[in-house]
């Protein structure tokens, strides 16, 4: 798909900006500390190998044909209108309905949330007054375990940790993602504008406000009452 896109602004208008929006995900687990945008990539699973390709493949029509090109890692998205698959939708649309809530492992793995309208704002940003040819990390700074989140959540919901259900780990899980957003803040005056707090309520509560969105996308595996296999250490 990237590589369709730009052949397609290499042969008809070379000065299009393209925008290659990709993943904390590329720089791999990491336990300690913060990735910057030119760390080394270290992906861990199908989905960010392809991702990191994305971009090597976007860099190198950069190189080779002169495109304006610029690249943006975003950490963990959330908001309304995210697909119930998702974490944080699951876990709202389980609760609600009294089913267990499933965490791999042992929901000591790690993320950044960053709510999705910070995450446009960044983008307008970069589309606005990047630089081609540079990339930039976008976080927000808001670092909790699945199993801080999911209580987090639950507790919003006045339901019981006893839902919670440890489940075996899925394949390639990194423990830890952590992004320096230091360049987008200093170049191009971003940060997150909406509380962490405010915003998962908000979400919470637009979700048990909005059945009718999602109950069409809620089926099969992802509400049936057992469908994973416990974790056992």
């Amino acid at each position: 798909g990237v590589c369709t896109i730009l052949d397609v602004i290499r042969k008809n208008n070379k000065k299009t900006k393209f925008l290659q929006i990709s993943t904390d995900e590329d720089f791999g687990s990491r336990l300690r500390g913060l990735s910057k945008e030119a760390d080394v990539f270290h992906p861990s699973n199908p989905y960010s190998a392809s991702k990191a390709s994305a971009e090597l493949i976007a860099e190198s029509y950069l190189k080779t044909y002169d495109l304006n090109i610029m690249i943006t890692r975003c950490t963990n998205n959330f908001g309304p209108r995210q697909f119930p698959e998702k974490i944080i939708p699951k876990t709202i649309i389980r609760s609600l309905k009294n089913l267990k809530i499933p965490i791999y492992g042992t929901g000591k793995n790690i993320r950044d949330w960053l709510y999705v309208d910070d995450h446009c704002d960044a983008i307008m940003k970069v589309l606005l007054r990047g630089k081609c040819g540079e990339s930039y990390n976008i976080s927000g700074n808001k670092q909790l375990t699945n199993r801080q989140l999911v209580r987090k959540i639950l507790k919003h919901m006045n339901k019981s940790e006893d839902l919670i259900y440890y489940v075996a780990d899925r394949p390639g899980h990194d423990l830890r993602y952590g992004l320096d957003s230091t360049k987008i803040r200093h170049k191009l005056g971003w940060k997150p504008k909406l509380q962490f707090n405010n915003t998962l309520s908000e979400t919470i509560d637009w979700y048990l406000e909005n059945e009718s969105w999602w109950k069409n996308l809620a089926t099969g595996e992802m509400l049936s009452p057992t469908p994973w296999k416990k974790y056992r250490k």
